[in-house]
């Protein structure tokens, strides 16, 4: 299988329904998502300007939703970088395993929501960014 590059994270345009009322954005398995959500988590109660993140995985792909305010995520694939900013709750980001991602630079009251791919599970996760290279490289 080919490496992962910043190449293949892409963001998503979630469909929205509204009027007046407000709006509705719905993510389905397989269709907004390209893969089965196994896990949701949000991020919240971050001071404005903190970061967090900061680590690759090895099979967990992740979709991240600023599903209130925003912030920017910075991804690396060991030789590029890039950082796409994330402030509509209809847009998402899909992160695919082998990327190392930070989210950075929160507004006060950002919330981040996470769909992934798997459960949780401590050895998907490369923490250490030498780690992360060496396992890159190897």
């Amino acid at each position: 299988m080919k490496p992962t590059t910043i190449d293949d994270c892409k963001l998503i345009e979630i469909d929205q329904i509204g009027d007046r009322r407000g709006h509705i954005s719905v993510v389905e398995n397989n269709r907004e998502v390209p893969f089965e959500v196994k896990r949701v988590f949000y991020l919240y109660d971050i001071p404005g300007g903190e970061s967090r993140g900061a680590h690759a995985h090895k099979a967990c792909h992740q979709v991240l939703v600023a599903a209130s305010g925003g912030f920017q995520v910075e991804v690396n694939d060991g030789k590029r970088k890039n950082i796409f900013s994330l402030n509509r709750p209809n847009q998402a980001l899909h992160v695919p395993p082998g990327i190392w991602a930070s989210e950075i630079n929160f507004t006060s009251g950002a919330i981040c929501l996470v769909l992934a791919s798997h459960v949780y599970d401590e050895q998907d996760y490369l923490r250490d960014y030498k780690d992360y290279l060496r396992y890159r490289n190897a």
